[in-house]
């Protein structure tokens, strides 16, 4: 078998697959499914500081290839994971990484740094497509001065593991990249969702409650390769990839484009068992191609 082991900042994952933040819930809601410690990691939903409802329903619609999805990270808040959610599954073999949002950088802060003592957790994952309420609603990652005050931010008080997911709605998303690695990122994963939207041609108006949506699926999979690849040329930190990842072929691409470690999400309401299946076709595609190590074929295109 190939050494399919990675490593992404301080965490030494057992191979490069894992889980997309707001797919996988808390992890164990999988378990039925799937064996959870052959995992990479997986990366628990989106947590903020306070309890947050979400947005009003509907807040998913399928579209050709992929889904939209605007269910505005709810959650009950940091406080009440550490206490109820924690304890249950800090006992997996799987890293376990927290996706870690915030509409102001003190809300970010504040919740890194609670997640800081639990030593079953060595890293978070930060949302950098949240809206900047104090800049009016833009998202903190849409420029290279957001992104850095939030990264700076954390860094000061989470000494763990730091990923920064950056957001594809940008002009040059290798700039915010080296923006977040001068700031002190461990890693950046990249793509989050591109904006898209959906009408009702029948009732005259939009799917969503919020007529916006993150889109998500194989539809954004070149998009997100492509983005991928730039940024793995631009900065020298890990890059982690994912968007549309559907089978382990998608993975490795991403892979090939430059990608330490890829997420699998969407994928995971279709098929429960995907991230099994793309571990045993990355043991497979390596054995097959006389590959030994599978960090052989990063960025190797």
């Amino acid at each position: 078998m190939a050494q399919l082991a990675v490593k992404i900042g301080g965490l030494e994952l057992k191979n490069p697959v894992l889980t997309a933040s707001g797919t996988f819930g808390y992890g164990e809601e999988f378990a039925p499914f799937i064996d959870l410690n052959r995992l990479g990691g997986y990366i628990i939903k989106g947590t903020t500081l306070n309890h947050r409802e979400g947005n009003p329903y509907p807040r998913m619609v399928e579209t050709p290839s992929g889904m939209l999805n605007a269910v505005g990270l709810q959650n009950k808040g940091v406080d009440y994971f550490i206490e109820n959610i924690y304890p249950r599954i800090r006992h997996y073999e799987s890293e376990l990484i927290v996706n870690v949002s915030g509409a102001r950088v003190e809300d970010y802060v504040e919740t890194a740094r609670r997640l800081a003592p639990l030593d079953g957790i060595n890293a978070i994952e930060v949302n950098i497509s949240c809206p900047n309420v104090k800049e009016g609603g833009m998202a903190f990652g849409t420029t290279t001065a957001g992104a850095a005050e939030v990264t700076k931010a954390i860094r000061a008080v989470y000494p763990k593991t730091l990923i920064v997911k950056l957001s594809p709605n940008v002009t040059s998303i290798a700039d915010i990249a080296k923006a977040v690695e001068a700031e002190g990122a461990d890693s950046v994963s990249l793509i989050n969702t591109l904006m898209g939207m959906s009408i009702d041609v029948e009732r005259r108006r939009p799917h969503l409650s919020t007529i916006t949506g993150g889109l998500s699926g194989p539809a954004v999979r070149p998009v997100a390769v492509r983005m991928v690849w730039q940024t793995a040329k631009a900065v020298k930190i890990p890059v982690i990839g994912l968007g549309g990842i559907m089978n382990g072929r998608d993975a490795v691409e991403f892979m090939l484009a430059g990608a330490r470690a890829i997420e699998i999400g969407t994928a995971n309401f279709i098929d429960p068992a995907v991230t099994m299946k793309v571990i045993d076709y990355m043991d497979d595609y390596c054995s097959r191609h006389g590959i030994s190590d599978i960090n052989e074929i990063v960025g190797c295109i």
